[in-house]
């Protein structure tokens, strides 16, 4: 083990690359090495995702205050910032980091007290700071401090997190309530809506579910349609969520054609609405992203694998990918192995469709 790591140990240009440092830090840790995989990855803590990396190799290792120190310096300084008016400073996950270790050594108390007072002085940077505080206090059941973080000034990111709170503690009319006040007061209100229909979701109300995304389902922005639609689908309600997509209006369906399509080909197979789905596809373009894929799945389910096949194998945008998967869950796996181009013709037949749409893309471009 000792000569394999010495022969792919990083020299000191390989040392100052956060990417090389990190897959040898990996291979340390693998081999047992942790204090060496942290010696590795120390000088470059100032990423957000190598002290990710550093937090992951040393969860459940004995390691936590060694963490703990190394997260101190860069979490006072991600706390600082805001202080200075800098919005922009790594790691900006430090806080978040300091108080998962913390929580996991322990220190639930240290780690809610500490993550607290920076969020009441708004002593953080991104919006994850934030939620990493309000997951921590709906994990410990701190239903005072989430009542306190929910409905106040912070209420947009966080009251999902206090409804379900009360939910848990089986006052779920109290999290309605709530929810549905901010829906009816709020200047943002859409944004509640969600945990409202996850809630209501939960207790099997699924028209009223529905009802609350219903003012949403024609947004640009915030729409919660999808959502709505993959909760009917797991309430074993495909048929509604095909009715109310067919309520969709024509402005809607022209803006998201291939969405509104392969969703429709899914839902009708999902209802057992087989031959429905296949004529339903026969109207759409044939160039319709997405639609052999789908037309194909349809085939299969009716048992026609042979047509599936062909029709996979037939279109050249299809991902070769795509046909080994069906052929294997067949039991031809030989037969799905022989037929994958080599790595070399993969990569040719991607830069091919790179150039393609580069070239499609330059026709459309606006005369300067």
């Amino acid at each position: 083990m000792q000569q394999a790591l010495d022969e792919v140990r990083p020299d000191e240009e390989g040392l100052a690359s956060e990417r090389v440092c990190h897959d040898f830090a990996e291979l340390l840790d693998k081999a047992g090495r942790l204090d060496e995989a942290i010696t590795v990855l120390t000088p470059h803590l100032d990423s957000w995702w190598i002290l990710s990396t550093l937090v992951e190799l040393t969860e459940d290792k004995d390691r936590d205050e060694r963490v703990l120190e190394l997260i101190a310096p860069r979490a006072q300084q991600v706390r600082s910032a805001r202080g200075q008016e800098r919005w922009y400073v790594q790691p900006s996950n430090a806080q978040d980091l300091q108080a998962r270790v913390l929580e996991r050594a322990g220190r639930v108390d240290e780690a809610i007290r500490i993550l607290g007072a920076d969020i009441a002085a708004g002593h953080f940077v991104v919006q994850n700071t934030l939620v990493t505080y309000a997951e921590l206090l709906l994990r410990y059941e701190r239903l005072e401090e989430l009542r306190a973080l929910g409905t106040g000034e912070r209420a947009d990111d966080t009251l999902a997190y206090y409804a379900r709170a009360l939910e848990d503690h089986g006052l779920a009319d109290e999290a309605e309530a709530v929810l549905r006040r901010f829906i009816a007061t709020a200047e943002y209100s859409d944004r509640f809506r969600w945990p409202l229909i996850e809630l209501l979701g939960r207790q099997g109300r699924i028209e009223e579910a529905v009802e609350v995304g219903h003012p949403t389902f024609e947004y640009h922005d915030a729409c919660l349609f999808e959502g709505v639609i993959h909760l009917l689908h797991e309430a074993g309600r495909p048929n509604d969520a095909v009715a109310l997509l067919d309520e969709r209006s024509a402005e809607f369906v022209e803006e998201h054609p291939s969405w509104v399509s392969s969703n429709r080909i899914w839902l009708l197979g999902e209802a057992g609405r087989h031959e429905e789905a296949l004529a339903y596809a026969a109207t759409l373009p044939p160039d319709m992203y997405g639609l052999t894929a789908n037309k194909a799945w349809i085939l299969e389910k009716t048992g026609r694998f042979d047509e599936a096949l062909a029709l996979l194998r037939a279109d050249t945008e299809v991902r070769p990918w795509e046909v080994a998967d069906l052929l294997i869950r067949h039991g031809r796996a030989a037969e799905a192995i022989a037929t994958m181009p080599s790595l070399a013709e993969q990569h040719a037949a991607y830069r091919r469709r790179d150039a393609a749409m580069k070239a499609n893309r330059g026709t459309h471009e606006p005369p300067l």
